[in-house]
């Protein structure tokens, strides 16, 4: 059963970034975590909870692993209704926080 939506946090809105910025191949768990600098104990979560709500699919890589010479990795891609959920998510993050001016 999908949820409607994950909860937006600082780490999340990191992953989504990353996954829009990717949006048209299937990113590896471990390139996600290079590029937003996550540990596998925060962003695995994170892409379970996406996975759950409909925002993200995962696949694993068409790889034959002995000729390779490691393991297959886990791909996952933002849905259509999640890169259009992300982008609302980022809008809403700028509307909240865009009006503020720092002031000393």
């Amino acid at each position: 059963m999908a949820i409607n939506s994950p909860r937006i946090t600082g780490p999340t809105l990191q992953v989504l970034g990353h996954l829009i910025s990717n949006a048209q191949d299937g990113q590896a768990g471990s390139d996600i975590s290079k590029s937003t600098g996550l540990a596998s104990g925060t962003l695995y979560p994170i892409l379970a909870r996406f996975e759950k709500c409909g925002w993200l699919l995962s696949e694993w890589e068409a790889l034959d692993p002995v000729a390779a010479g490691r393991p297959r990795k886990r791909l996952y891609r933002l849905t259509a209704n999640g890169l259009s959920q992300s982008k609302k998510a980022f809008s809403n993050v700028y509307s909240l926080v865009g009006g503020l001016v720092w002031q000393e």
